[in-house]
């Protein structure tokens, strides 16, 4: 299977566009980007820039969080986790790079919640793809994209930000 990778910019716009019509429908000052490390966080950057929103996002690196620890142990490039000091009755716009089995997400969910209670949690990818192992889903997804079983698509970055296929070990 060939998979042709698509513009990083247009995905961008069509990102923009739609997390611009979010912060509008949810109120520009209840809404607070969080982007996911790493790709999301460089994700949730650029949102910030192009939305001209005055703060910065929060970020989150989901690691002690991951339920995978006890197989594959901690990575080595571990960041902290940055997030507002006050998220209770925010709108969090969880930003990520890539949705596929939906175990980050769940992940961040739960570290979220251990800073606060939110009044709401929307997810917003820049592309999606099948396979998922729980019932998560976007808000938001800029793109689906399909890709042979063992191929993960992979954001790079952060200047510039592109795409690429990885090749999964067996």
């Amino acid at each position: 299977m060939s998979t042709d990778l698509p513009d990083i910019e247009p995905l961008l716009e069509q990102l923009t566009t739609r997390v611009a019509a979010l912060i509008d429908a949810e109120g520009r000052e209840r809404c607070t980007l969080v982007g996911i490390h790493q790709g999301g966080a460089w994700l949730a950057r650029a949102l910030q820039q192009r939305l001209g929103l005055d703060t910065a996002p929060g970020t989150l690196d989901i690691a002690f969080y991951r339920d995978d620890l006890s197989r594959a142990g901690l990575p080595g490039d571990i960041q902290p986790s940055r997030m507002p000091l006050d998220i209770d009755d925010r709108v969090i716009i969880l930003v990520d790079d890539i949705l596929y089995t939906g175990r980050t997400i769940r992940a961040a969910l739960n570290e979220i919640f251990d800073y606060g209670r939110p009044a709401a949690v929307r997810l917003a990818v820049l592309l999606e793809r099948s396979g998922r192992q729980l019932p998560i889903a976007a808000d938001i997804a800029a793109a689906p994209i399909d890709l042979a079983p063992r191929q993960r698509v992979k954001l790079r970055g952060p200047d510039p930000l592109h795409l690429v296929i990885e090749e999964a070990s067996p």
